[in-house]
């Protein structure tokens, strides 16, 4: 084992890929509590597509991939969350909108410029390879900011979280804190496109928060699990896609599907036998 890792770090693009990767499951991690909770957790899928239309839109003008999604999605967050809470347009239906129109206009864009070439195939399904030194640099700063946020407002994320409406009445600005969550919630995928994909991006908002539900019962110990099951998940699916020569992000995604499926025997077993 010792022998592999060796190997597997002596490679720069592994080394890339597990500090950029390991950094966007975290934050995924806690940010994907908050969202099955408030019942918002497509929005991941939503703001991928929406990534993709602004890669695709980056590819053809030749400009830095990063630079322009990470803004187009940001302001595409903002707009999801104003028009589900002020319009008849709602939840998943809003997403659905956003989500279709923007891989939709995305296609249309790359099959008038570059065409399906490898860069693109990179964007939907993830590619290892596809992370350079500058991409790292952005990532690692953007990472620490979503984290850095996310427990200086963790207070106020919790009482949003959980009960909109007796937060509203305490005098929490509920709507700045929805659009915080928001806003570290499109980082957090634009920065994980890169190694995830599109098309698997929202997998590391949902399962990893799906499976601490199954087994633990407090806000905090979901947090906390949430983010240590995202992290070995990765490590795991990574390790998986090196030795076998498997795409990264669906090795990701599978590593994250057994421990869901681990974690709700283990919670029917607790609640079976009342451990």
């Amino acid at each position: 084992m010792i022998q592999l890792l060796s190997e597997m770090f002596s490679h720069s693009f592994m080394v890339r890929a597990f500090i950029v990767g390991l950094l966007v499951s975290l934050c995924a991690s806690l940010l994907g509590v908050s969202l099955v909770l408030k019942r918002y957790s497509m929005i991941g899928d939503g703001l991928s597509h929406v990534g993709f239309g602004a890669l695709a839109l980056a590819a053809a003008f030749n400009m830095a991939p990063l630079h322009l999604a990470i803004p187009i999605v940001v302001l595409a967050a903002f707009f999801l969350l104003r028009i589900s809470e002020n319009s008849k347009i709602k939840g998943d239906a809003a997403i659905a909108l956003i989500a279709t129109s923007s891989l939709a206009v995305g296609v249309l864009i790359v099959s008038m410029t570059t065409g399906m070439n490898t860069d693109v195939f990179n964007y939907m399904f993830g590619s290892i390879l596809a992370m350079s030194d500058g991409d790292v640099s952005l990532s690692l700063v953007l990472s620490l900011l979503v984290l850095i946020l996310f427990v200086a407002f963790y207070n106020r994320i919790f009482a949003v979280s959980f009960d909109e409406t007796f937060a509203r009445a305490t005098g929490v600005p509920v709507g700045f804190y929805n659009m915080v969550i928001a806003f570290l919630t499109a980082i957090t995928i634009v920065l994980g496109m890169r190694i995830m994909g599109a098309m698997l991006i929202s997998s590391l908002i949902i399962f990893p928060a799906l499976s601490a539900m199954r087994v633990c019962k407090c806000f905090r110990s979901v947090i906390v699990f949430s983010a240590l099951l995202s992290i070995f998940c990765f490590c795991i699916g990574m390790l998986v896609s090196y030795v076998y020569s498997l795409p990264s992000g669906a090795s990701v995604v599978t590593a994250n599907i057994l421990a869901f499926i681990l974690c709700a025997f283990a919670g029917w077993l607790r609640r079976r036998f009342g451990w």
